[in-house]
């Protein structure tokens, strides 16, 4: 397996989850020559990235200011260009690239970075790509072309020539089972490998991240040199006995308490003149600064006595306890947080014994702002609704993959849905990093979680909104479409917007069947997309094959350029977009058209006004409508 480790990497990840909106400022190596290159190509429109490119080769670099005014990168010559940044593509007739780039699965995303031969030797194995295009939550480390190729020829023979072994190992030796984004990716961290647990190594350097194959280094290995933050009797004093008396009695909690008092390195107080970021044994960053004479932790001057020296470190005394996530309940993790309004709706409702328990659960829990305007009432619909925000397993974001399902302690099953910048379930979208506690998990979560009920012809028909177009899915033959298993999106015409249609139009579209269906196949997608999930702008291929250009700016969604009157109506084979215009396929052409409508028409109309009341009294109806309806009473 040592030779693999020529084989030059390239990360791919199947599912990016919402790394854009979740990181915050750009801060690792790869984040910030992105930035840098983002910036260079800003005037040739949205997500335009300017790339460095040596001459003679085929290489291309994001690079830093330095090696971009240079013109060169390790002393070889480039030319500029510019491209689409990752993740995205150009729109015909727009500038830039302004449409972001569908997520597929690991197998087809080889194909689409050009790691063509890395895809072909997957092909060949028969467990490895069936294995790729299934659920799951994968990382690929995939060799480029480039890199297959530079293998000597006798050790490329021994792999393919025994495909479901050797072949197989190989491959699986650059794989990883869950989710990594780049973020992560810490210098001297190990991951698991799908080949009997080996471990990658990696070491991310300035310039950025490479990896190579070695065994795990003991952390703490030898005498070391270690930072102890030794809480004070005041420290103690501060927390609840109830909380305090939890952790001492649960050995796992404290060891985590105990380790998240320990820097992995000696810092003398002289040694610090800005803030820094320094990690503890727990596995959580602190933030160890100074103000004026004072150290400061994550910006509070708690440290009472500093510099203690000791054979193997320093000891600094610190005024209060430093408890991390992982010894807190749920109750205790939302506590002063942003999701402190939803935490208390959940005592009011008498779910409490669930947050402070030992049941491993994870809590879906909106944010703040959502109540801006005011809390429900808590009676057994809202505490029912309640329950269904608690999902029945202590989950971890970055394993979520697109289509998983997820059982709540109100007896629902909610979707997951993996966007390129967001990671949604159902209609709301995770707005902030996890935070685990000792049992369960915090999700901040963007607005009030809504699960479906009904499929999306079960939504229409409840909906007096949509009695017309109820009555043409059904004259279309698309009800049944409509009523199984599947994954749509659609955009749902009111009956205000066949009302505005002008008569000529609403002729053609009601008296032609086969008009009708192409038509309304355009108004639905053939995935599932959530507002959460759309960011700039997608393009959303329809059931009738063009595409939907579905955008979202201000928290307004519109499609076609035209808005959304109500998004995010779930159902449980879609979601549905209320929308007060009908929209035309690129191909059509409005033509104007006498305003008698023919048989099939006519029959429409009064199937619509079965299924609405309201539309049989409205004074907002257009003509043809009225004359339609004194001609069915008469």
């Amino acid at each position: 397996m040592a030779l693999l480790v020529r084989l030059l990497p390239l990360a791919l990840a199947l599912a990016l989850g919402p790394a854009a909106s979740l990181a915050g400022p750009a801060r690792s190596p790869y984040q910030l020559v992105l930035q840098h290159s983002r910036l260079r190509g800003r005037q040739h429109g949205p997500n335009v990235c300017a790339v460095q490119k040596l001459i003679g080769t085929n290489k291309k670099y994001f690079t830093n200011c330095k090696q971009w005014y240079q013109r060169k990168i390790c002393g070889k010559s480039t030319v500029i260009s510019y491209e689409c940044c990752p993740g995205y593509e150009k729109v015909p007739g727009e500038k830039g690239c302004p449409a972001a780039l569908p997520l597929s699965n690991l197998y087809e995303t080889l194909g689409v970075v050009g790691s063509t031969t890395t895809q072909l030797y997957t092909d060949r194995t028969e467990k490895l790509r069936p294995e790729m295009e299934g659920p799951g939550s994968f990382t690929i480390f995939a060799p480029s072309n480039e890199a297959w190729a530079s293998l000597p020829a006798e050790v490329l023979d021994s792999l393919v020539s025994n495909v479901n072994i050797e072949l197989l190992n190989a491959l699986r030796y650059h794989m990883v089972n869950r989710r990594v984004l780049t973020d992560e990716l810490k210098h001297g961290m190990a991951l698991t490998s799908m080949y009997q647990n080996s471990d990658i190594q990696i070491h991310h350097y300035p310039n950025g991240a490479a990896v190579a194959a070695s065994g795990l280094n003991t952390l703490l290995e030898g005498d070391g040199q270690f930072t102890l933050l030794a809480p004070t009797n005041e420290a103690f004093e501060k927390i609840p006995a109830e909380t305090l008396n939890r952790i001492l009695g649960d050995p796992e909690a404290l060891r985590d308490l105990l380790k998240n008092h320990i820097l992995k390195s000696a810092m003398c107080a002289e040694a610090i003149v800005a803030g820094m970021s320094m990690e503890t044994l727990e596995g959580t960053t602190l933030e160890v600064g100074c103000s004026g004479d004072m150290l400061t932790i994550n910006g509070k001057p708690i440290i009472s006595n500093k510099d203690v020296l000791a054979t193997n470190g320093v000891i600094h005394f610190i005024d209060e306890l430093l408890i991390p996530d992982s010894a807190k309940t749920l109750f205790e993790l939302a506590a002063d947080s942003d999701v402190s309004t939803a935490v208390d709706l959940f005592r009011q409702a008498g779910l409490g014994t669930h947050l402070s328990g030992s049941e491993r659960l994870t809590l879906l829990a909106p944010l703040n702002s959502v109540f801006k305007d005011g809390t429900p009432r808590i009676d057994a619909q809202m505490k029912n609704l309640l329950l269904n925000h608690i999902i029945k397993d202590q989950l971890a974001s970055k394993y979520l993959y697109h289509g998983q399902t997820l059982d709540t302690l109100g007896g629902k099953k909610l979707r997951v849905f993996v966007y390129r910048n967001s990671l949604c379930i159902e209609n709301s979208c995770i707005a902030a990093h996890d935070k685990r506690g000792r049992y369960g998990t915090l999700f901040t979560m963007d607005r009030v979680l809504t699960p479906p009920v009904g499929t999306v012809m079960d939504v229409l028909k409840g909906d007096n909104r949509f009695s017309m177009l109820v009555a043409a899915i059904q004259s279309a033959g698309l009800t049944e479409t409509l009523n199984r298993e599947g994954v749509y999106t659609v955009f749902a015409p009111t009956d205000e917007a066949f009302q505005a249609l002008p008569p000529g139009e609403l002729n053609k579209l009601l008296g032609n069947a086969k008009e009708l269906a192409n038509i309304l196949k355009y108004h639905v997608g053939d995935e599932i997309l959530v507002s959460g999930g759309i960011g700039a702008l997608v393009r959303l291929k329809s059931l009738q094959g063009d595409k939907l250009e579905v955008s979202s700016k201000n928290n307004v969604v519109n499609v076609n350029k035209e808005p959304v009157a109500e998004a995010d109506i779930m159902a449980t084979n879609g979601v549905v977009y209320a929308i007060n215009t009908v929209l035309q396929p690129p191909a059509n052409r409005p033509q104007e058209r006498g305003d008698e409508l023919a048989d099939s028409a006519l029959e429409i109309f009064k199937q619509a006004s079965a299924f609405s009341r309201a539309a049989q009294s409205s004074v907002k109806l257009a003509p043809v409508y009225q004359r339609l309806l004194e001609r069915m009473k008469q």
